[in-house]
């Protein structure tokens, strides 16, 4: 996935190819719903739409994503905050750090994410911002 040799994770991790990617080539799957979120993050920073639709509760999942056109935001950071886990339902709350096509101030998105296990697997479901 990455050429660049002892590439950092962009979720913030300190080596891509030991945090987020064996998730986004499908080789581990996330088992925790942290982890999941954390790999959902490098997705759109890669624009790995496919991942993204993957990982999305069927009751919730968007018909189809582009996150190359929709926006092409540059993502420049995550910082995890409060992980609650119950049983089969979790809460991440994370504040992404983004900057739109163009260039301009960097933004925040601030959300706590919903997931819920099926299956053995984690689903991101919604979030409040």
């Amino acid at each position: 996935m990455s050429n660049k040799k002892a590439l950092e994770c962009p979720c913030g991790g300190i080596l891509f190819s030991a945090c987020c990617e064996p998730f986004l080539l499908g080789k581990k799957s996330a088992g925790t719903a942290e982890q999941l979120m954390r790999s959902r993050y490098c997705a759109y920073a890669l624009n790995l739409d496919a991942y993204l639709l993957s990982t999305w509760h069927s009751s919730t999942r968007p018909q189809g994503l582009n996150t190359r056109e929709d926006g092409a935001l540059k993502w420049l950071g995550l910082t995890v905050g409060k992980c609650e886990t119950g049983g089969d339902t979790a809460f991440v709350s994370f504040v992404a750090r983004f900057r739109e096509p163009g260039g301009g101030a960097a933004q925040r998105l601030t959300e706590r994410s919903r997931f819920l296990r099926e299956g053995g697997l984690w689903f991101y479901v919604d979030g409040e911002f």
